[in-house]
């Protein structure tokens, strides 16, 4: 049986490939593999529901992580994140693997807490901390192996203000391949090209620069397979999750619903009472009714989101209740409607702040230079790379869909995943019927 090794750059966009093809270590697998130049991830296209997908095969319906953070009934603001696997309301390719008695590795994937992996190392210190004891995080949601064996070591990166994720990550990596082997399958997640990309915009120079840095962080690992694993026998993977678009304004949808009846404050952003309340998704934003059951309130809601398609600076491009985004998008969780603007506006979800739009602020993952959230079409959307020995050489294919990986990749070690919403690209893969 093949490996699988799986390098995901966060919010690497479709417009990224031609510099990757100049680039030393990501050109090797350009060179001697095949892509998707177009990926179309879920809806919404947020870092937690698209790995989710990767990994299952799954639209968010079928998968659950309909968000990334935790939402739940009650109008209640939130900013606690998904976590623990056990959310994920279908199997991963990691779990199929384990099943067939393969080692299994998860570095720095999102909502894998706890976890049956042979390796598993989760993105589950919150988002915002910057505290000295992220082991609290980390000890009852990792495998103790590499707890055990590297925390003591490089934990030091995950504290204080300038704490980084992708720093941890790669210090981890590459001791794991020489120290315990290289697993059979192996998902390992960066982070900071979607940093830069909050912060300066989709085409800004420094994007270059970090997928520069990337591609380093790439040969280091390319590197350690070559040494102590088994690189001809290893299928590798360059991976996307939801790609981004360069923001104009942010609109602050709850001062909206505020000004227009719907909610009531104490006028310091604490919510006294509403009809209903905007929970952010960056690009689109989710609108929960305080009672659904209300359907003339249900109705007056909807009859003024509806509005908002004439208004000249939001121009709504749809409005959707919870059985059409099921039927459009595959997307299912506790809200009631669901709504995007034509415009490249991201949505707050903040209240009494004065104004109905706010500026960017740069580096914010919601309203900053650039953020995602959105319908799978809207540019930029990502990539899926891949070469070895399951991989043809030279292939193109110009677009297809994120539920299509999972199964492709388990193809590539050779086992199938029956349970999935997509297929199998065979186009890039060597037929060996």
């Amino acid at each position: 049986m093949k490996k699988l090794f799986v390098f995901m750059i966060d919010a690497l966009c479709s417009c990224d490939i031609e510099q990757m093809k100049t680039m030393k270590n990501f050109s090797q697998i350009i060179n001697n593999g095949s892509y998707v130049h177009h990926m179309l991830p879920v809806h919404p296209a947020l870092t937690y529901c698209c790995h989710t997908s990767i990994v299952t095969g799954k639209y968010v319906e079928g998968h659950g992580i309909c968000n990334n953070e935790y939402l739940k009934r009650g109008l209640w603001p939130n900013d606690v994140w998904f976590g623990m696997k056990e959310d994920v309301k279908a199997p991963t390719i990691l779990d199929y693997a384990r099943e067939l008695g393969l080692t299994t590795c998860s570095l720095s994937w999102p909502v894998t807490g706890k976890a049956d992996y042979t390796y598993n190392m989760p993105m589950i210190v919150p988002y915002h901390y910057q505290g000295y004891n992220p082991e609290t995080y980390l000890w009852p949601t990792a495998t103790k192996n590499l707890m055990d064996a590297y925390f003591w070591k490089y934990g030091r990166f995950l504290k204080g203000e300038d704490r980084s994720l992708d720093l941890y990550t790669m210090a981890i990596a590459p001791d794991l391949i020489r120290d315990f082997g290289q697993p059979d399958v192996c998902f390992v997640k960066m982070c900071d090209l979607d940093s830069v990309r909050h912060t300066y915009g989709v085409y800004h120079p420094k994007t270059i620069e970090q997928l520069r840095k990337h591609d380093e962080e790439f040969g280091v690992l390319l590197e350690s397979i070559r040494r102590y694993g088994d690189f001809d026998n290893t299928n590798f993977v360059i991976m996307g999750d939801h790609g981004q678009t360069d923001i104009e304004e942010a609109l602050e949808m709850n001062e909206l619903l505020k000004e227009n009846g719907f909610i009531r404050t104490d006028g310091k952003g604490h919510v006294i009472d509403c009809d209903c309340y905007a929970h952010s998704a960056c690009l689109t934003s989710f609108i929960e009714l305080a009672n659904p059951e209300d359907e003339k309130m249900k109705k007056k809601v909807r009859d003024f989101l509806e509005g908002l398609k004439q208004d000249k600076d939001i121009q709504l491009l749809y409005v959707l209740d919870k059985e059409e985004m099921k039927d459009q998008y595959h997307v299912d969780g506790p809200f009631d409607f669901v709504i995007e603007s034509k415009r490249n506006i991201s949505f707050s979800d903040h209240v009494d702040t004065g104004c109905i739009f706010s500026k960017r602020v740069p580096g914010e993952h919601k309203v900053g230079a650039a953020t995602h959230g959105s319908r799978p079409e809207r540019k930029e959307n990502t990539l899926f790379i891949a070469s070895g020995p399951k991989v043809k050489k030279g292939i193109v294919i110009e677009q297809a869909n994120m539920v299509d990986e999972a199964a492709t990749m388990a193809k590539m070690i050779g086992f199938d995943m029956k349970d999935t919403d997509g297929r199998v690209l065979k186009e890039m893969l060597v037929d060996e019927s």
